[in-house]
């Protein structure tokens, strides 16, 4: 008889079966070890498919109750552990069964589903908590992000552009723009969420079953929003894969610019900002050295985020039916991102600032000269391009003469009037020196969405209620996979108690 004792059955791919020979030792295959997160996955599967087979009676009621009391009694001893030690990856809960119950009894619970829908789910599952886990880091740096910006408002410095100074701006706005970026990503996270969070069970290997099978109550078990409704989409589909490790390849990308700018800002070229200690590391032999290592270590990682997204799609480059994907890159990805976030969220409130080098650089690179030029038009009605033109002489003018942007006069800004229309402007020394001020640079750009305290204040007070919003929606989507979680338990209680009576 080819039948194993159900004592030492040992999964579907037994020697003597389908293959005569034992599977070579080494060889991954679904059957094999898995990680936690996949465990705990398969083991959520496991029981929401119980529920339902036992309530639509599609197995005697009293088998799906007694594989599903064995299954609470293997949580005891913890998920991992015991589903590692009988092996058989996604198919450790039916080895367990087997060996505990019986063919007649855990024989049954594989009815209606495949390896297919076994990984589709799983791989749902675990993604739909990394996004959790990707949005709860947005919500984290974006409040440390806008608790920095609300003590900056008039905080001037310079911009960057070129890697050059330009205009000057503030931190506070400098800062809002980071939070506007994470707003955008927590928008992707959720709609990849609602996207993600859509249940494949039922599907089997893309055709579904010719049982009866509940899907939508399998699917509300596990706390999915919805039932992926054709069936070979459930279980070919992919895109999925790349539009969740999207999300978190952009925002590594965009952390990885932050700490580029974060990192320079703390040069003592620059030295707007003193890195703390804990953040930093040292020189075995230059005594000196204060290496702010958390930065390239985000920015490295922004690397290896855009080669997993590369790896995951060529990965997914297959016939429609072969199984592809990476799901270490996306793993990688994610928690590069979190651990990144979490990072910067530790990051912003222990930054030491210098305001006063800080507004001190911000007029001190001709960062105005903008400003300058709006003063012909606006006090002597020049044409824009005209006072552009006059104001680049000027500037060339101050720097061959190593003049100080806030030191020079009118009488140089007339020199460089002759020499571009032969005739002095004659700008009072009072607009230019308002015009000078990056100060009022900023106070001045009052429009919708600049950097003047009073907007940047506005901005702040929108971009308060949107976190609030997206905390509020995260808070929503936990619950209702807390809730499923409760009605699973509540349905096995009801068809345990059922099968007893």
């Amino acid at each position: 008889m080819l039948q194993a004792p159900h004592t030492e059955y040992a999964g579907p791919r037994a020697a003597g079966i389908r293959m005569n020979d034992p599977i070579m030792p080494g060889l991954t295959t679904q059957y094999g070890t898995a990680e936690d997160s996949l465990l705990e996955a398969y083991h959520l599967f496991d029981k929401a498919h119980l529920v339902m087979l036992g309530e639509e009676q599609l197995i005697p009621r009293d088998a799906a109750a007694a594989m599903i009391v064995a299954l609470r009694e293997l949580e005891a001893e913890g998920v991992s552990t015991v589903r590692n030690q009988v092996g058989g990856g996604m198919h450790s809960a039916e080895q367990y069964l087997i060996r505990r119950l019986g063919y007649d009894v855990g024989g049954r619970i594989h009815l209606g589903r495949s390896t297919g829908d076994f990984g589709a789910v799983a791989r749902r599952l675990r993604e739909r908590t990394r996004l959790l886990e990707l949005i709860e880091g947005i919500v984290a740096l974006r409040t440390a992000v806008l608790d920095l910006a609300d003590q900056h408002l008039e905080t001037v410095m310079p911009g960057q552009t070129g890697s050059q100074p330009a205009q000057p701006v503030t931190l506070a706005h400098q800062l809002i723009h980071w939070s506007v970026t994470l707003q955008r990503h927590a928008e992707r996270a959720f709609q990849a969420y609602t996207r993600i969070n859509q249940s494949p069970a039922g599907a089997a290997i893309h055709t579904g079953s010719s049982f009866a099978m509940n899907r939508h109550r399998t699917a509300e078990l596990m706390g999915f929003e919805g039932v992926l409704t054709n069936t070979f989409d459930a279980i070919q589909g992919h895109d999925d894969e790349l539009d969740t490790i999207a999300v978190s390849v952009s925002l590594n990308v965009s952390l990885a610019r932050w700490s580029n700018d974060l990192n320079f800002w703390s040069t003592a070229e620059a030295g707007y900002v003193r890195i703390p200690d804990a953040f930093c590391g040292s020189s075995s032999i230059m005594a000196q050295k204060r290496n702010p290592a958390i930065l390239p270590a985000i920015r490295n990682a922004a690397s290896d985020a855009l080669g997993a997204y590369t790896t995951t799609a060529a990965s997914l480059i297959t016939a429609t039916g072969e199984f592809g994907g990476d799901g270490d890159g996306l793993h990688r990805t994610f928690e590069s991102a979190v651990r990144g976030m979490n990072w910067l969220a530790q990051l912003l409130p222990a930054l030491q600032i210098n305001t006063d080098r800080m507004l001190e650089a911000a007029g001190s690179h001709w960062a105005q000269a903008t400003d300058v030029a709006a003063a012909l038009v606006t006090e002597l009605s020049l044409p824009w391009r005209v006072g552009h033109q006059i104001v680049a002489i000027f500037v060339r003018l101050a720097e061959e003469r190593a003049i100080h942007p806030l030191d020079v006069t009118t009488e140089l800004l007339d020199e460089a009037a002759v020499l571009y229309m032969d005739r002095p402007v004659g700008l009072t020394p009072e607009d230019l020196t308002d015009a000078l001020d990056p100060v009022h640079f900023v106070a001045a750009r009052t429009l919708l969405g600049g950097p003047a305290p009073s907007e940047a204040a506005r901005q702040l007070a929108e971009h308060r209620a949107t976190l609030a919003a997206d905390e509020q929606h995260l808070d929503e989507r936990r619950s209702a996979i807390n809730s499923a979680a409760v009605a699973l338990e509540h349905a096995i209680d009801d068809l345990v108690a059922e099968s007893s009576s």
